[in-house]
């Protein structure tokens, strides 16, 4: 037993020194044998070295500091690079701004601009102190223009101050499921306490776009603007829903101050798979797009969505669970997927390695009707209305004899 034990975790090794040691222990056969181990280790390092190159060839090579690429909806992680690194959003800040004025506002509501709002520093849609403008329109100006009198006329609206917002907004963003986000301000202009990771700003981006309103705005071009000090066109100021249009582009925010370098975030769909691709501390705005681009190329040309159809039972003991929709996910090319069900009905999507790609909650098939069921049922109704009809002649007899 000693002798095969000792094979056995031999045969799991990696490191050959320790191969050896054991080796050194025992003799002929057994030293046979363990050679033979030793070189299926070797081998085996260096087709799995192999595989890692391959995949590293085909992964997506981006200079900017932190990224992340995920999908839609899933939030499968389809690449990252330090992606729970903290740092400076800048504008990309407004995706938040813009959500929480969109499920915690009234678009209708008409909003006083402050004193406050109108001399904020930065990118702005020129509102005058005093000027009455629907929250609606501020979200506009936000999300199109970046504006930061938007954005702080929409927190002074919504709670009062700039610093009551920040503190109700990051509330609002834990309970999403953001941990690593801190915001001091609606607008993201610099603050050294001001941060959040590219990972969380993907969370967000993907909550948002479940909101149709965030979506009609986050993907709008264009649009005529109308103010008391300013009359103009607000044109989207991302580059790849205009000037260097990217085939499938649903939407995109762009920021900077000085500290934060460029930040980019952008969706895009093609062929039923939306992804979020998320910048940020591009040294130059060249090297965001470039970025941005060589993650959604990645993206389209090396996953595809499988899907489950709406109807498909899955078994566990003495339950069956049945999918009441169509269910996606994203998968590579080279990945195969197995189904597993737990007893509590959550369907696990996972690959060869047994990493998990989605999971979903499933309800419990309702059981078929049978001929012998309705029958049944059908007695019970029918003994219900005898017992109703006898009361209702024993009440009879009771009122015309009392």
């Amino acid at each position: 037993m000693i002798i095969k034990d000792a094979i056995r975790e031999v045969c799991m090794l990696s490191d050959n020194k320790r191969v050896l040691l054991i080796a050194n222990r025992l003799g002929g056969v057994m030293k046979k044998i363990l050679f033979f181990c030793m070189i299926a280790i070797t081998l085996n390092t260096l087709f799995y070295s192999k595989a890692l190159a391959s995949d590293s060839k085909n992964s997506p090579h981006v200079n900017s500091e932190a990224v992340i690429l995920m999908e839609e909806k899933t939030g499968r992680v389809l690449y990252q690079k330090n992606a729970d690194l903290n740092m400076y959003p800048a504008s990309l800040t407004k995706v938040a701004t813009a959500i929480y004025a969109i499920e915690k506002g009234n678009l209708d509501d008409i909003v006083s601009v402050s004193k406050n709002a109108r001399y904020v520093d930065g990118t702005r849609v020129y509102l005058e102190e005093g000027e009455k403008v629907p929250l609606k329109k501020l979200v506009q100006g936000l999300l199109i223009n970046s504006g930061n009198d938007s954005g702080v006329a929409i927190a002074e609206h919504l709670d009062s101050s700039e610093k009551a917002f920040a503190a109700n907004l990051n509330k609002y963003m834990r309970a999403i499921g953001l941990q690593d986000t801190n915001f001091e301000n609606p607008h993201g202009l610099f603050n050294p306490e001001h941060t959040t990771t590219a990972r969380d700003l993907a969370k967000i981006t993907q909550y948002a776009m479940k909101n149709e309103v965030f979506r009609e705005i986050f993907g709008t071009k264009e649009l005529k603007w109308k103010g008391e000090a300013w009359e103009t066109t607000l044109f989207n100021h991302h580059k790849l829903m205009r000037e260097r249009p990217y085939e499938g582009v649903t939407g995109g925010k762009t920021g900077y101050v000085d500290q934060s370098g460029q930040t980019l975030i952008t969706t895009a769909t093609r062929e039923g798979m939306s992804v979020i691709a998320v910048i940020l501390k591009g040294q130059t705005q060249a090297v965001s797009y470039n970025d941005t681009i060589e993650l959604l190329d990645y993206a389209f040309t090396g996953f595809k969505v499988f899907d489950i159809p709406k109807g498909k039972e899955f078994k566990t003991n003495n339950n069956t669970f049945v999918t009441e929709a169509n269910k996606s996910f994203p998968i590579s090319k080279n990945e195969k997927v197995r189904e597993d069900i737990t007893d509590p009905g959550v369907l696990e999507i996972r690959n060869q390695n047994q990493a998990l790609i989605a999971s979903f909650q499933l309800n419990k098939a309702k059981k078929p009707e049978t001929i012998e069921g309705r029958q049944k049922e059908k007695q019970r109704i029918r003994f219900g209305f005898q017992l109703l009809e006898r009361n209702s002649f024993y009440r009879f007899g009771v009122d015309l004899f009392s």
